[in-house]
């Protein structure tokens, strides 16, 4: 649907309320994929992201707000980690798409075999026909 045939009054999941929606924004999706490494202080996504810190604690509120991370406290500092449970949701969503990628890449698979197969055969034929080793019959 063109933008300008949006339908300004249809529903939408609010993205504090929906793990699907909060992980929908790339820079939070950053913010995963740096925590899945292990937990960090906000200085170092701040560090990491190239972003000013009330970025990130705006994105870090959200993440915590449908639970995607968790936060404790050490000493001065906020540390943030993955809660992979709230995450599993979009797992499982993914997951029924598994079977149709694995079938997708079987068949490039080969077709890729198949194609290197034909490639073989050409450049022998080459190989063959500058030798003086072609068909007779031509």
């Amino acid at each position: 649907m063109p933008i300008w045939e949006y339908d300004a009054c249809m529903a939408r999941a609010a993205t504090t309320t929906d793990v699907f929606n909060a992980v929908a924004e790339p820079r939070r999706r950053e913010i995963l994929d740096l925590l899945a490494e292990g937990e960090r202080p906000v200085h170092d996504l701040v560090r990491l992201l190239g972003l000013g810190q009330p970025q990130v604690s705006k994105h870090l509120r959200v993440l915590r707000a449908v639970g995607a991370v968790e936060v404790r406290d050490a000493g001065r500092q906020r540390v943030y980690r993955v809660n992979g449970a709230a995450l599993k949701p979009i797992h499982d969503w993914v997951r029924r798409y598994e079977r149709t990628w694995e079938e997708r890449f079987d068949l490039l698979d080969s077709v890729v075999t198949e194609l290197g197969r034909t490639e073989e055969e050409h450049d022998h034929d080459t190989a063959r026909n500058r030798r003086g080793e072609g068909d007779p019959a031509r």
